[in-house]
Order: C-alpha cells, then structure tokens, then sequence
C-alpha cells in the first residue's frame, strides 16, 4: 500500500471512530449478549467483560460512552432470550461479514471473553460457532491463538 492510500485509510478510521460505527457495535453488542444468556443466566461478571471488550476497541471507545454500550448490551441480552431474538443478532454479527478480519476477530473475541470467564462450556461453544460462522472466521484457530479455559463439566 503506497503512503498516500495509507493516510485516507487512517483518515476514514479516524472518522468512522468518532462518527461512530454502528454496525460493529450492533455486531460485538449481538455476539457478547448470545454468548451471556446461552448458559440460561446473565451473570455481572460477563456483562462487564463484555463492555470492557467494547470500550477497548478503539472505534468503539472514541464513538460511543460506556452509557450508550451498556444500553445497547441490555437491548441484545433481552433479545437473546428468544430464539427470533438470538437469531436476529446472529444477523446483526452478521452484517459484518464484508468487513476486514480485523474488525471481523474482534467482534468474535469479545464474545469469546465473555464465554472465558469461567471456562467454555458447551452451549456456549456453540453460541461461539455460530458466531464464527456469521462473521467467516475459524473458531478453532482463533481460540487456539490465545488460551482459553475448559470449563469441568
């Protein structure tokens, strides 16, 4: 990439952060509140993973207050309860898809914090999958990137 198409790339990012990407907030808020009502209990622990992921990606951090993304991560925890609910946030994580890897992974890996806390257990695998799958990413290579626990079931 030549320096020029480098600095209108950085730009656009920049832009995008503080314009505020809402399709990647709707995709990471979509994917964390699957992952923390699979197991049939919203724990406090993993909400706050979750907005801790959000507010550490940088797009999100400059676009959005902890206000907005704890509003939001409600909105798709109570969707989750259903199954149209978890289904549309599948496609909510999945209007991302086009996106670059990048943004793609991140998405992916706050869901996977969330599902890491006490160790992955099998619905949330699951929920992980489809995840996964919605954004065309490898669920095993990603997990096997960075250590996760197992949980004893």
């Amino acid at each position: 990439m030549n320096i020029f198409q480098d600095i209108v790339s950085r730009f656009s990012q920049t832009v995008t952060a503080y314009a505020g990407d809402k399709a990647l907030m709707q995709a990471m808020v979509s994917a964390a509140a699957n992952v923390i009502v699979a197991d049939g209990e919203v724990a406090g622990q993993e909400f706050e993973t979750a907005l801790a992921g959000m507010q550490a990606n940088p797009i999100l951090e400059k676009g959005y207050d902890r206000l907005m993304l704890e509003s939001e991560l409600y909105e798709g925890i109570a969707r989750a309860r259903t199954r149209a609910g978890r289904a549309e946030n599948l496609r909510l994580v999945g209007a991302i898809e086009g996106r670059g890897i990048e943004e793609r992974e991140a998405a992916f890996l706050v869901a996977a914090d969330v599902a890491d806390l006490d160790g992955i257990i099998d619905v949330e695998a699951r929920a992980l999958e489809e995840i996964a799958a919605a954004l065309g990413l490898d669920k095993a290579a990603l997990l096997a990137a960075s250590p996760v626990r197992r949980a004893v079931q």
